[in-house]
């Protein structure tokens, strides 16, 4: 766990980000004195769907995931926020209810931004306005684009991609939190399948599976399972 920023760090911190591209330091600066932080331990809640949604979310540190729940209790993960994201921006824009459920996948720590202080400087700052709109484009663009692979694209595609798409250097880095569980709550099925279809890659000679890491063996045929 870090050392809490100070907000001349958190001011620094949030102008390197594009969704507050074109906002004054002096605006950045109010904003900042408003912000309220906190730390969340692993499996806890950060935020819940259907509850009043209090403001912008920016990760200090940690993993978060970001799901809709069905009756049943099955999950659909929609992102894995890392430090340095913002997430819940839909409040920057109109005051509703948090329309998915955050939860904390190791220690996390965040600043809040309260949707009043920023709502005041959608107003008072056309950039800023502009660039919140971008920025809430490129969600809705990755939410058409889960959607489309939930359901034109079988499982083993779906995974493929996730694997070639979070790779560095050719090998998907696994923390302890991503479980076979979380894979498959990601990929929209259950962890039987997921097991299945990491055994299918990995007997083609597309992928090797390591205990905390995935190793792309042929990125080639992997892009071709994957489209």
């Amino acid at each position: 766990m870090l050392a809490k920023p100070t907000l001349d760090e958190l001011v620094h911190q949030l102008q390197t980000l594009t969704f507050f591209v074109g906002l004054a330091q002096n605006t950045v600066e109010e904003l900042v004195k408003t912000a309220v932080w906190r730390t969340y331990g692993p499996g806890e809640i950060i935020f819940l769907e259907g509850e009043q949604a209090s403001g912008l979310y920016f990760l200090q540190s940690g993993w978060v995931k970001v799901v809709k729940s069905s009756p049943t209790g099955r999950e659909q993960v929609l992102r894995f926020m890392e430090p340095g994201d913002t997430f819940n921006e839909i409040v920057v824009f109109a005051n509703l209810a948090n329309p998915a459920t955050a939860i904390a996948l190791e220690t996390a720590e965040t600043w809040m931004l309260p949707r009043q202080a920023l709502s005041h400087a959608l107003r008072q700052n056309p950039d800023f306005a502009q660039h919140a709109i971008a920025k809430m484009a490129e969600r809705v663009l990755h939410l058409v684009n889960l959607i489309a692979d939930l359901s034109l694209r079988p499982v083993t595609g779906r995974l493929a991609r996730l694997i070639s798409d979070g790779a560095v250097d050719g090998v998907l880095s696994r923390p302890r939190w991503y479980t076979q569980t979380e894979l498959a709550a990601r990929l929209g099925t259950v962890p039987d399948v997921v097991q299945r279809a990491l055994r299918q890659l990995e007997q083609d000679g597309l992928i090797q599976v390591e205990r905390h890491q995935i190793r792309i063996v042929d990125a080639g045929a992997l892009a071709d399972v994957a489209t």
